[in-house]
């Protein structure tokens, strides 16, 4: 079953001989390609910024995960939805726009209405936004160092990150911050499949000491059976990765009581969760983490926030104000409320890794 899920999705074979970036894919929806991500992640911000997204969901996907309806004004094919935010609070984080009426897309320029804008190709990119709440200008310089969260064969599907250097201005209403640290640029595409099996998404990103930037994901199917669970260590010095992909457990210790979406969706919000990772080597990763209650509707279904955290790599402790996290959860409320973690598997199950055919 695992060799069949290998088959199908190449990301673990990539992430161990990276491709060069000069082959990937960068561009609005075309062809097949009905859904589009593009994404800028900026962690461990000053305060009281703690961190910035920028969040684009070009086209659509039969998914309630990517899928909110209750944004769709025209056609799902025809939506572009935009997040902008940072941990202080914020009334209008998510733009909505018609893709034919709103926007302008090019091969290097991409125009959502007057708001928001990304120019550029490989390496250099520049995203501004102009906003009397949240501002900021920004110039990208990407690395080689890559990292890839799927990547279907016969390009069905693919996601990816890269590691890159950003500086820039950014304004919160009437305060100022000067930007230059590490980020993450990312980009996704898919061809409309019947269905997906993804109801659960965390997505986290901080940054680390000496140059360092690690992502921590981990994703669900509407079983509760995890499809992947994985963490990355990424070294802008060496531009080298490490993956973790086995035993990698995540664990939620407190919750927010339940929300309920605009959507409709009802979910629990982490409190408390913590990361662990060991490997026969001695390799040792435990993440502890609690969130600072900053979260954001509109990362698709779900939601975007910060966390602190303390965080040991082999005895070496390090400790953070602003971590990254993306969770959306989907799944049905009995796998949520599930209080018997030897109940939750901690291993890979599913043998599909993206999408599974609808029974009829």
């Amino acid at each position: 079953m695992q060799l069949f899920q290998d088959f199908l999705d190449r990301s673990k074979q990539l992430n161990q001989t990276p491709a060069a970036t000069a082959k990937l894919p960068y561009h609005a929806p075309k062809h097949h390609y009905k859904f589009i991500y593009q994404g800028l992640i900026l962690p461990n911000l000053p305060a009281p910024l703690h961190y910035l997204n920028f969040i684009g969901l070009l086209g659509s996907l039969n998914t309630a995960m990517l899928r909110p309806e209750n944004v769709i004004t025209t056609s799902a094919l025809d939506t572009a939805s935009i997040l902008c935010s940072s941990s202080p609070h914020m009334v209008g984080q998510s733009n909505h726009y018609s893709i034919q009426h709103d926007c302008v897309f090019t091969a290097e320029y991409f125009q959502f209405a007057n708001k928001e804008r990304i120019t550029g190709h490989f390496p250099q990119f520049h995203i501004q936004r102009e906003d009397s709440e949240l501002s900021f200008d920004l110039k990208i310089t990407t690395s080689s160092t890559i990292s890839y969260f799927t990547k279907l064969r016969m390009n069905l599907a693919e996601h990816w990150s890269l590691l890159c250097q950003c500086q820039g201005s950014v304004r919160y209403k009437d305060q100022h911050f000067q930007i230059e640290q590490l980020g993450s640029f990312e980009f996704a595409r898919s061809i409309q499949f019947p269905y997906f099996a993804v109801a659960f998404f965390c997505y986290q990103v901080i940054n680390l000491n000496h140059q360092q930037q690690m992502i921590l994901l981990q994703s669900r199917d509407v079983l509760n059976r995890i499809l992947q669970s994985r963490i990355y260590l990424r070294n802008a010095n060496t531009e080298q990765t490490r993956v973790f992909d086995g035993q990698v457990q995540f664990n939620i210790q407190r919750v927010y009581p339940k929300v309920k979406t605009p959507t409709g969706q009802c979910m629990y919000l982490p409190r408390e969760f913590e990361w662990r990772y060991q490997d026969e080597d001695g390799t040792s990763i435990h993440l502890q983490a609690q969130s600072r209650g900053d979260f954001k509707f509109g990362a698709a279904a779900g939601y975007v926030g910060s966390f602190q955290y303390q965080l040991a790599i082999n005895g070496d402790q390090q400790q953070g104000e602003g971590g990254y996290c993306e969770y959306i959860d989907c799944r049905a409320l009995k796998w949520q409320e599930h209080d018997q973690p030897e109940k939750m598997p901690d291993v890979v199950m599913n043998p599909e890794p993206f999408m599974i055919k609808k029974k009829k």
